[in-house]
């Protein structure tokens, strides 16, 4: 019997860096938030497997998206392309204008672990600017989860974005700071 999972596997997920926008046609989007500041403004987008963040200031147009291996993404203008595995920390200096740095983190869990911290996010969810719960492989597993919190100020903006993944007991944590 073949199961279908609600997402892909944690280890085939990557992340990447565009300075352009993408067509929100290229992935599932379930949920999304618009923020709006005089100096730029953001697009955040929950997907099956991730997200989508496009921000803008003037002319300048960043797209960080977290998707699966083998996404139809185009090539041009890619600035970034990260496996997520572990902990790593990244900065991209665009032009004098944009910089971008990002934190991500892929804690994989003990099942029971797992479990009470997936219930500790369940409350998390409530207060969330934009969340989702997606279905579950069985009746029996917790639904995969995502939610967003933001940070704006005037000059930058910071995302937490924090993505579930019962099937493989992970959390995957990601922190974006677009600064002007």
């Amino acid at each position: 019997m073949n199961v279908d999972f609600v997402r892909p596997s944690v280890s085939d997920l990557m992340l990447h860096l565009f300075e352009r926008p993408l067509h929100p046609e290229l992935f599932e989007v379930c949920r999304e938030e618009s923020i709006v500041q005089p100096e730029y403004s953001a697009r955040i987008r929950l997907c099956d497997s991730g997200h989508l963040v496009t921000f803008q200031t003037g002319r300048t147009v960043l797209t960080e998206v977290l998707t699966r291996r083998g996404q139809p993404l185009p090539e041009r203008n890619e600035r970034m392309s990260r496996a997520l595995k572990g902990c790593r920390d990244e900065s991209v200096e665009l032009n004098s204008q944009v910089r971008y740095h990002v934190s991500f983190q892929v804690e994989k869990l003990a099942p029971e672990v797992f479990l009470t911290l997936h219930e500790e996010l369940l409350l998390d969810c409530q207060h969330a600017p934009i969340a989702q719960s997606f279905g579950s492989a069985n009746r029996l597993a917790p639904a995969a989860l995502s939610f967003v919190q933001t940070d704006v100020w005037t000059h930058s903006l910071l995302i937490h974005a924090f993505h579930t993944f019962p099937e493989d007991c992970a959390i995957v944590k990601t922190q974006s700071l677009f600064e002007l």
